[in-house]
């Protein structure tokens, strides 16, 4: 059901796509616009992991480099029967992972050095469980495509309005306005429609390959309430990777609604707990979401570049 419905959404942003091309320059500007769009599909689907990647600066590591986190990825990639996925840090303050990659042939994990600082090796594993999930359930390259696509519309539609048609051949001014401010919107909540529902089965399916659902709702407690206090410049400069992250990282978020790119924290705690209690997890109870600062005596190492990875 879930390939079904991301197949009926990324049909609706080429479709829309066709729309706001048809809106702005007719048939040929449809005809136009679908090519533009087959082309992004296809940029994204071969360079998605290195676009998103290069976006927050990432550094690929190893097992001389970061032993601890290769070691758990390695024995959680074993646990959700996935190929090991490449890795990588990336230096920002802010706590926050994320996933990429086309299949799980080829895919890669990241993790910010403050979420190694902040985080416990529990938490940690959670998380990193909850990124494979989107591996296995092929999620990353989805959002990606998705994301640039509704990207690309946002820029069409722009692009429309300011150079649109001369004389006779110019669109209607109001169709024009139209078309450059609903279009991005409607490509958005499509988007966020697909980042969404995909959280809540990564949550579920993270927590049953690394077995502790409550060490994976601490981790987004903790991740939710680091992402409120330091802001992370390059996920600002490159929203569209937003959905990636296991917790937007972008500031101003916090409603679970349409428009947020992942639903609240609240509501992932609350499921989580609810299948610990299905799983007779017995760890320490879920802390709400608040800021943790992050420590020197942390079990990861002290801050980047002394710590485990190097």
């Amino acid at each position: 059901m879930n390939t079904v419905k991301t197949g009926m959404l990324l049909a609706a942003l080429m479709a829309l796509f066709g729309v706001v091309g048809y809106m702005l320059g007719g048939a040929t500007g449809m005809m136009i616009a679908l090519g533009l769009g087959l082309a992004t599909n296809l940029y994204a689907y071969w360079n998605s992991d290195r676009l998103a990647l290069a976006a927050h600066h990432a550094i690929e590591v190893d097992e001389r480099s970061a032993p601890d986190l290769v070691h758990m990825v390695g024995d959680l990639a074993r646990n959700a029967n996935l190929p090991m996925p490449r890795v990588y840090i990336i230096e920002n303050p802010q706590p926050n992972a994320f996933a990429t990659g086309r299949n799980p042939e080829n895919s890669a994990v990241a993790a910010t050095t403050g979420l190694l600082n902040m985080l416990t090796p529990g938490e940690v594993a959670g998380v990193m469980a909850h990124e494979l999930a989107h591996i296995k359930n092929r999620d990353t390259l989805i959002m990606t495509v998705s994301a640039t696509v509704a990207g690309a519309i946002a820029t069409l539609a722009q692009f429309g309005f300011l150079f649109g048609g001369r004389g006779n051949d110019r669109p209607n001014p109001i169709v024009m306005i139209a078309t450059a401010l609903i279009a991005p919107l409607a490509a958005m909540i499509i988007q966020m429609a697909i980042s969404r529902s995909r959280e809540y089965d990564a949550d579920k399916m993270g927590a049953e390959i690394c077995g502790q659902p409550l060490s994976l709702a601490s981790a987004l407690a903790k991740i939710a309430g680091g992402v409120a206090h330091v802001p992370n410049m390059d996920a600002e400069r490159h929203p569209a990777t937003a959905p990636l992250f296991i917790i937007n990282p972008l500031s101003g978020q916090g409603m679970d609604n349409l428009f947020s790119t992942h639903p609240a924290t609240e509501n992932r705690i609350a499921a989580l707990s609810a299948l610990a209690q299905e799983m007779g997890a017995t760890t320490r109870a879920t802390p709400q979401p608040g800021f943790v600062a992050q420590s020197s005596s942390s079990p990861w190492g002290q801050p980047p570049r002394r710590g485990p990875w190097g």
